[in-house]
């Protein structure tokens, strides 16, 4: 790739910034024991990875004990659903259809072998739930035998739920809450010792560290059982040697989000107010299929109602240099059909694609993205 390129796809996944890759190489060359071993090199690598629990729980107010390192935010959400089921004898779980796709595969494996009933919520053309829908289906399906999956941030809308007033709601009924965090990891903050949420996800790539390592946070009293059988690691939770560099940059990572944050949010939603206006201004008949509120400033997701036939519009910016999604990249390294959009855009022409930025993109970028969308489109309105 000579020519430069920019990228507006940093929901799916980040690059590393330049200090985390710094990190990296330090611990790669400090740390090499196996944090099983009892000789003094394995001591300090289970040391090393101690430290780096304290300083993720640390971030997201939650007792150490209660995380749980794993290898993506696949394996988290797997585990937690799986073992939800197996260990705490949940029989209903309420969900959207806008879900990532590993927690709607995990339901259906669920639901087609009799383990559990899943009831599926309506959602606006935002992406949004009601709560007073929430709240009926919770009367029929009361107590801890039913376990209320709802993401926080969608990571193809930006649409964000409200966890404590949503938590409250299942709460109040005596259920459990899972909330996939993975796309909020990073870019919100999370009280969770306060919040009221029973299990939570996030996973290392989406935050600018190496893909290989997420987490699993557990609340205090939930006894689940492993996903992974095998050895005694992670206190029994997730068996095999802990992957040290990747909690390392993860931990690393996640502090220097943390440390920034206030800052980031502001420059992500400036960056992300140009972009709209700007497209709306050169390019006219998009509709948004982000919320106006409530919304990630990192994401926004733009359908082209007049845009038809067998053409992919991410492949026409993909070759002016310009990277973006039209859906989750989760199926070995292609794109899929939305779900999402189909979910809140049924039988609805056109075409929606996703745009995500990093706090290190330029308004000279934005404003170079407009050029390219504008050249690639020109004609078909």
């Amino acid at each position: 790739m000579s020519k430069k390129r920019i990228y507006f796809d940093h929901a799916a996944t980040t690059p590393l910034l330049p200090e985390v890759k710094d990190h990296l190489c330090e611990i790669v060359g400090k740390f090499y024991g196996n944090p099983s071993s009892t000789h003094a090199e394995g001591r300090a690598s289970r040391s090393f990875i101690e430290e780096c629990r304290k300083t993720v729980s640390k971030h997201l107010s939650c007792n150490p004990s209660e995380l749980f390192f794993t290898s993506s935010g696949s394996e988290s959400n797997n585990l937690i659903l799986k073992s939800c089921v197996r260990s705490l004898g949940v029989t209903d779980i309420i969900s959207t259809q806008i879900e990532h796709a590993c927690n709607l595969n995990t339901f259906d494996w669920l639901s087609e072998r009799g383990l559990a009933k899943i009831h599926y919520l309506d959602v606006d053309h935002y992406g949004r739930f009601s709560e007073e829908q929430l709240d009926l289906l919770l009367r029929r399906y009361p107590g801890s035998t039913t376990l209320v999956s709802l993401m926080h941030v969608n990571n193809e809308l930006g649409t964000i739920t409200d966890l404590e007033s949503t938590g409250q709601v299942v709460h109040s009924h005596g259920a459990l809450f899972h909330s996939d965090t993975v796309q909020g990891m990073g870019f919100s903050k999370y009280a969770l010792r306060d919040l009221p949420v029973d299990f939570a996800t996030g996973s290392a790539h989406k935050f600018y560290a190496p893909k290989g390592s997420a987490f699993t946070y557990i609340r205090s009293g939930n006894i689940l059982e492993p996903l992974v059988h095998g050895g005694s690691q992670e206190r029994n939770m997730r068996a095999g040697t802990e992957n040290i560099y990747g909690i390392g940059a993860l931990s690393f990572a996640l502090s220097r989000c943390y440390e920034d944050l206030d800052s980031r949010l502001t420059t992500l939603a400036q960056l992300r107010e140009r972009f709209i206006s700007n497209l709306m201004e050169h390019v006219p008949g998009l509709e948004l299929n982000s919320p106006p509120e409530n919304v990630s400033p990192k994401i926004v997701n733009v359908h082209f109602p007049w845009f038809e036939g067998i053409e992919l519009m991410n492949v026409l910016f993909d070759v002016e240099g310009l990277s973006v999604s039209a859906g989750s990249a989760c199926s070995s390294g292609t794109e899929k059909g939305s779900h999402v959009i189909s979910a809140i855009r049924p039988n609805h022409p056109g075409k929606a694609v996703r745009f995500s930025f990093a706090h290190f993109n330029t308004p000279q970028e934005i404003d170079h993205s407009i050029d390219i969308i504008s050249r690639c489109l020109k004609g078909k309105w």
